[in-house]
């Protein structure tokens, strides 16, 4: 893979030619590396970096569709507006980089394709884990987390999105006939899998049973989609609430009503998957 050097501010850092990050962002990005790697993390889980790490962008803006740019599939780095996913996957790869990883922009780089994509490596639009129930499934085979929503009392949860490829006039890369057809296929795998959620009737009773840090996927009310939001549990005045960037507010923020009330206001959410970090 081609490299290219780029010269901020005097300090190097690298980018592959498959990747896309502003000079807004890399310095963003380098402050925060340089930040952590001025503290002892050693003694702390996924979780408790999850945490710490996350509050930090409290109060970053909601951008949605900061990956879809035209042409071919790149690794977009972006810190200077996230939506909801990629502020998870942000905080995720820095979490991951303080505990097992160095802290520079090349090891971010490849963490965060890690993460994104199928099998861990970026070979084109088709292999982002665009369906987030497929996300987990896929990081919990890399070792990263487990879906533990089964083992704390979570039902069964019939699965089988198909949006998609029911809707490509609204994605641009899927006027590729092959795209669609690979992207068909990814549904037609992720629909028989075993999935549970929690239905969000029965969340504050099971709320004991979610740690702060664990990963929270809201599952859809709809049945061609599998989630419609994701976050991070915190825990506030003995609550689970829920640590997001969200399109209501337009930033990143700490939900003001516990996560059980904060989803009874929204009939297009139907309950949550639960994730741990390992």
């Amino acid at each position: 893979m081609r490299i290219l050097i780029l010269f901020l501010l005097f300090t190097p850092f690298l980018v592959s030619s498959q990747t896309v990050c502003s000079l807004e962002s890399s310095l963003r990005l380098n402050q925060i590396l340089k930040e952590l790697s001025q503290k002892d993390h050693s003694e702390k889980s996924i979780n408790a970096l999850n945490l710490e790490i996350g509050k930090w962008f409290l109060g970053t803006p909601y951008v949605e569709k900061t990956l879809e740019i035209p042409g071919e599939e790149k690794l977009v780095i972006d810190f200077q507006g996230l939506d909801c996913t990629t502020y998870l996957e942000t905080v995720v790869t820095l979490s991951r980089l303080v505990k097992y990883g160095n802290l520079n922009f090349e090891d971010y780089e490849k963490e965060l394709e890690f993460l994104r994509y199928r099998d861990g490596s970026n070979t084109g639009y088709p292999s982002r884990l665009h369906y987030f129930s497929e996300w987990i499934y896929e990081n919990q085979k890399k070792g990263i987390l487990d879906d533990i929503t089964a083992e704390i009392g979570g039902k069964p949860y019939a699965n089988k999105p198909s949006f998609m490829s029911s809707n490509p006039q609204y994605y641009p890369q899927l006027s590729n006939a092959e795209y669609l057809s690979l992207i068909r296929e990814t549904e037609k795998e992720i629909g028989v899998r075993d999935y549970y959620y929690i239905p969000k009737e029965e969340i504050q009773k099971l709320e004991n049973k979610i740690k702060p840090g664990d990963l929270i996927a809201i599952t859809a009310a709809r049945n061609d989609l599998d989630m419609v939001h994701v976050g991070f549990a915190v825990e506030k005045n003995g609550r689970v609430h829920l640590m997001h960037a969200s399109s209501g507010s337009m930033k990143v923020e700490i939900s003001e009503k516990p996560l059980s009330e904060y989803l009874a206001g929204f009939r297009a959410q139907s309950g949550v998957m639960v994730c741990r970090f390992r």
